[in-house]
């Protein structure tokens, strides 16, 4: 999938900062000097997040007399999960590597990246603000040669106050990188992060990616363009929810664009994960659990296209494709187990967390559109 192939990708930019050749005037790196945050991302149990469980070839090529489950839908669903994970865990890493520069003030300074060998600038600052907040500190990091463009040339933004912990992170990779990120384009992800979290949890965080670039929908109809995807951690338990967006996506009819719409919960210790999915259009204009989960469900959406392809099939081929349609899907540490019923008793505190979660509407995930201040 095009998603996995720019997250790879991505996964080297952590590593730029580490080899800069910067001003004198920068202290050595000492331990606990750093004014950037310690933290900035939550780790997703893998039950729910695996970015080995993505699955190639179109759904629509199958033919009346081969069987179709549910397990294809739920498996792109912990990948795609997995995408707004890694998201989060290269800005953290990226955070990582600036610290090691012992940023302990505001300043200016220049360097010439050894990935690309382009003049990058990095600022920091005091006491800014952003969308209606106030923040502590502001960290800036633009490709000088590209600072007259549109974006600034901005490559990487960060708004953060140190105690508690709460920030925002953008970042553009093709302005980091213009060698291994030549393909990136307009890529752009943005990371809230906060320790001080007004919905009960311990922390919280919203991964939102857009413009990433779309595969050729005859190699992959499945690939993500935008995805913004809420994570809140509770102790032990991680609950997720938010919305994909694929313009090419297509199952049994001629309709394309669909929305991976969805709810999970998961505990690490337990190594277990449930999670419900629907399947609306991503023009759809609605909000409410209802609609996305409910009337959009997995095994509604299938009837509904199964039928209208094959408006003669007999009920017992439609449950052949139907297999593993039903709600909740179960998760364990291999992966996607089964659909319908818990496989135990010890994924009912997790089936009941996830009625209280509703992904986010379409139309608004398909429209997205992240900028820098």
């Amino acid at each position: 999938m095009k998603a996995l192939k720019f997250i790879s990708l991505l996964a080297t930019i952590a590593l730029i900062l580490v080899f800069v050749s910067c001003d004198d005037s920068i202290n050595s790196p000492q331990e606990g000097e750093s004014i950037l945050p310690e933290r900035f991302a939550i780790d997703i149990p893998t039950s729910i997040a695996n970015s080995e469980a993505s699955v190639s070839g179109r759904t629509s090529d199958r033919v009346a007399d081969e069987e179709l489950d549910g397990n294809d839908i739920y498996k792109m669903l912990s990948f795609f999960i997995a995408v707004g994970d890694d998201s989060g865990d290269l800005v953290e890493a990226i955070i990582g590597s600036i610290t090691i520069l012992g940023i302990d003030r505001p300043l200016f300074l220049s360097y010439e990246s050894d990935e690309d060998g382009r003049i990058k600038n990095l600022e920091v600052v005091e006491d800014v603000s952003y969308e209606g907040k106030d923040y502590q500190y502001m960290l800036t990091i633009t490709d000088a040669e590209s600072e007259g463009n549109a974006d600034g040339g901005k490559a990487m933004q960060i708004f953060w106050n140190k105690s508690p912990i709460s920030g925002v992170a953008i970042l553009k990779p093709y302005n980091l990188n213009r060698i291994d990120e030549a393909n990136a384009g307009e890529a752009i992800l943005k990371i809230e992060y906060t320790e001080d979290s007004e919905l009960g949890y311990d922390a919280h965080m919203i991964v939102s990616v857009d413009h990433l670039p779309l595969e050729n929908p005859l190699v992959d109809p499945y690939s993500i363009q935008t995805l913004k995807m809420f994570v809140g951690k509770s102790g032990d338990l991680v609950d997720v929810y938010g919305n994909s967006d694929h313009p090419n996506a297509k199952f049994f009819t001629e309709d394309v664009g669909f929305i991976w719409a969805f709810v999970a919960s998961g505990s690490e210790s337990a190594k277990i994960g449930v999670a419900e999915v629907g399947l609306p259009p991503n023009d759809l204009d609605a909000s409410d659990r209802e609609t996305l989960l409910v009337d959009h469900a997995i095994k509604a959406v299938f009837t509904q296209q199964i039928q209208a392809v094959w408006p003669n099939l007999e009920q017992e081929l439609i449950d052949l494709y139907l297999y593993n349609t039903e709600a909740p899907g179960f998760f364990n540490n291999d992966g996607f187990i089964k659909g319908g019923t818990a496989p135990s008793a010890v994924y009912d505190p997790l089936v009941s967390r996830i009625q209280d979660l509703a992904p986010y509407n379409p139309i608004v995930i398909s429209s997205l559109d992240i900028s820098f201040q």
